[in-house]
């Protein structure tokens, strides 16, 4: 649980980086032109659009979080967000390897 507030504050500080794409339209468009490293869609995000990003996302090599609610994800960046994708490969690693230390 420890671990899994550090990657909610982590997204907050990438956020401020500008390195966050933010909103389903946008992270779309931004997976097609290969802009972004990785993709985290809320746990509770509706069947229809989690398809669409997940057969988006798998089609460009990208990895997918679905670990957080719609309101961490929310908090974390301070905007009302389902979808978002980190844009850099740097802190797209960093969020990876906080995961695989445990949520």
């Amino acid at each position: 649980m420890h671990n899994r507030k550090k990657i909610i504050n982590f997204l907050g500080l990438i956020q401020r980086a500008g390195k966050i794409v933010s909103g389903t339209d946008l992270v779309v468009s931004s997976i097609k032109t290969g802009k972004v490293k990785l993709v985290i869609i809320a746990s509770d995000l509706s069947k229809a659009t989690r398809q669409e990003i997940e057969a988006l996302a798998q089609k460009k090599g990208l990895p997918i979080i679905d670990e957080f609610s719609e309101l961490e994800i929310s908090q974390a960046i301070g905007k009302t967000r389902k979808v978002l994708a980190v844009s850099d490969l740097g802190f797209s690693k960093a969020i990876q390897k906080k995961l695989n230390e445990g949520v």
